[in-house]
């Protein structure tokens, strides 16, 4: 099923993030770093032509910031879906990964999410995006978090647009997906 154009943000860099906690349904605010995140974000659509486009953010709050600093300017209207929360990681939620196990894999830390007792998992989390993507009417930007970004792009363009993992996770950066591509704009 082909998806509409969609620009992609992360939140900027969180206290939490910097702390290397797990947040997932909770919450910490931007850092100074995530504010200015968020402000690169902004200018790097500034420069983008985004008449027709919807835009849509998760309802937690450092997805609610990151939004009102990137694209206070741009958007007349941002509309909040909770389809584009972070994954929910249960028992684990505030504790410091470095605490938590570590599955072997390409990628252990995203495995983390999947394991974390009472979490939502990735099939949960994949349910929810596709019937969040399923319900768009247009093009769109969005502001959501690491894990479901990933998610996001990897339905849109395939297991190739999460292949290379960048250190910031995608903070201070956007996504551009059109036609089954990924354009990571830095």
């Amino acid at each position: 099923m082909p998806f509409p154009e969609l620009y992609i943000l992360r939140h900027g860099q969180t206290e939490w993030n910097a702390e290397n906690r797990m947040q997932g349904a909770l919450n910490s605010p931007l850092t100074a770093k995530g504010e200015a995140d968020a402000a690169r974000q902004g200018n790097i659509l500034a420069g983008r032509d985004l008449t027709g486009f919807q835009f849509w953010c998760s309802p937690q709050g450092r997805a609610i910031q990151t939004a009102a600093i990137a694209l206070g300017r741009i958007a007349h209207d941002i509309h909040t879906d909770d389809r584009l929360r972070e994954i929910k990681v249960g028992d684990w939620s505030g504790l410091l990964r470095d605490t938590l196990p570590l599955p072997d894999g390409p990628d252990p830390y995203a495995l983390q999410y999947d394991m974390a007792p009472n979490g939502e998992g990735f099939q949960a989390l994949e349910i929810r995006v596709r019937a969040f993507l399923n319900d768009l009417t247009g093009p769109a930007v969005l502001v959501t978090h690491g894990i479901t970004s990933r998610v996001l792009r990897r339905i849109i363009a395939g297991d190739a647009a999460t292949v290379d993992v960048t250190a910031h996770g995608g903070q201070g950066c956007v996504y551009h997906l059109k036609n089954g591509r990924q354009t990571l704009l830095d």
